[in-house]
């Protein structure tokens, strides 16, 4: 019976075996995971988990009794390496497991802030359920909060914390990497209209205390209070097993189009994976549900003899203060930007262009632009600014103009 062997239950790992099952797969689909349970989602963790909304039950990404009726295997632990010429996987534990396929589904963890005073009591990441329970229980008590990264993760935590916080971002504007200035700033008189301190431009020279974090020092040489510093710097991709395998890997696990390594019994996917993008017109990695999920389901057909090129367009969310921002397409690089609808009220698009031809819309509070946007974006090939401004640079009645 053929095996396939995901390693990380995950988002994307949890995506391969279901996809596997839903395609008629018939051979054994086993998924191995090191946290303990069954697989969830992350989303939920910065969001209603994290403000005592949601529990458990809304994390899992299925019951129990579902993987039983899949017959997806899980089997909990770590693993230690994989034997390529013996087509194997060893866990921590020296259980080996033999496969026909193997799928990295590893992940990524959280940037350390590179600054003494790091690894103090106190001082937080978010990215797994055991975090967030911690950092959780944590904030009841907390009276000084000072978050450290003005990216998704940081500011949905201080969206959440239910108390007024301070977040500190060495960049210009917060969200920088993954949004335009016009959307950075909406964001920005969210969080202070919500009571939260912003400092930009300042970088993090040390975490003081003596045990447990009691002061941030800024790169400025002045001192916050803190009794709770969440940190969000980004993540690096989880390649370790990778790279002692010999696979090829450069800022993730090099795959080609049909998502498979240097090895062609091995694939990888979601946020460990570097990828071809389409859109972005080069190799890319990218820490998304959308993407892991879209993989997932792309890897499980080239497992089942149904290989396709993974052009899937990129798509992206965060829920912040009572609004929505929704990005679709890759930002990256582009040169002239339209804002559409009610700027002042926070119910606008952002059209970004790069050569003249849409490359992404970042959506406040707008989800029919944003599904507009999705829409054409498969519509192949993208929208060019002439024809957009034709339209009035609306989104609906452009799609509807290229559809004849």
């Amino acid at each position: 019976m053929e095996t396939v062997l995901v390693v990380g239950a995950g988002q994307s790992g949890f995506g391969v075996a279901t996809s596997l099952r839903d395609k008629g797969f018939d051979g054994r689909v086993v998924l191995i995971g090191d946290e303990p349970g069954l697989p969830y989602q992350r989303p939920p963790l910065s969001k209603g988990y994290l403000a005592g909304t949601a529990g458990d039950a809304q994390l899992r990404l299925r019951p129990e009794d579902f993987f039983a009726e899949k017959s997806i295997e899980l089997i909990p632990g770590r693993v230690a390496s994989v034997d390529r010429d013996g087509a194997k996987v060893v866990l921590e534990d020296g259980s080996a497991h033999e496969y026909d396929h193997l799928v990295l589904a590893t992940g990524a963890v959280n940037r350390v802030l590179p600054v003494p005073g790091s690894t103090l009591d106190g001082v937080f990441t978010l990215r797994t359920k055991d975090e967030a329970d911690v950092l959780r229980a944590a904030l009841e008590s907390a009276e000084n909060v000072v978050v450290v990264g003005g990216g998704f993760i940081g500011l949905e935590f201080a969206a959440h914390a239910g108390r007024p916080v301070t977040i500190v971002e060495a960049q210009d504007r917060l969200m920088a990497r993954v949004a335009t200035p016009e959307v950075s700033a909406c964001f920005a008189a969210l969080h202070e209209g919500a009571g939260h301190t912003i400092l930009l431009g300042k970088g993090v020279s040390a975490l003081r205390g003596e045990g447990r974090v009691t002061e941030v020092e800024l790169s400025d040489g002045s001192l916050l209070p803190a009794d709770l510093v969440l940190v969000g710097v980004g993540v690096e991709p989880r390649t370790l097993l990778a790279e002692e395998a010999g696979l090829a890997v450069a800022n993730g696990v090099v795959v080609d189009e049909h998502l498979r390594t240097s090895d062609p019994k091995i694939s990888a996917v979601g946020d460990c994976a570097n990828f071809p993008c389409v859109q972005a017109g080069t190799a890319t990695r990218l820490e998304s549900v959308q993407n892991a999920v879209d993989q997932a389901r792309a890897a499980a057909a080239v497992i089942t003899g149904e290989p396709a090129p993974y052009e899937s367009l990129p798509w992206f969310w965060t829920d912040q203060l009572g609004a929505k921002l929704q990005i679709a397409g890759i930002l990256t690089g582009a040169e002239k930007t339209v804002v559409t609808g009610d700027r002042e009220g926070g119910k606008f698009s952002v059209l970004s262009f790069r050569d003249g031809v849409l490359a992404g819309v970042e959506s406040v509070n707008r989800p029919p632009d944003h599904i507009a946007a999705r829409r054409l974006f498969a519509a192949d090939p993208a929208p060019r600014f002439e024809t957009l401004e034709a339209n009035g640079f609306d989104l609906k009645a452009t799609f509807a103009s290229t559809r004849g």
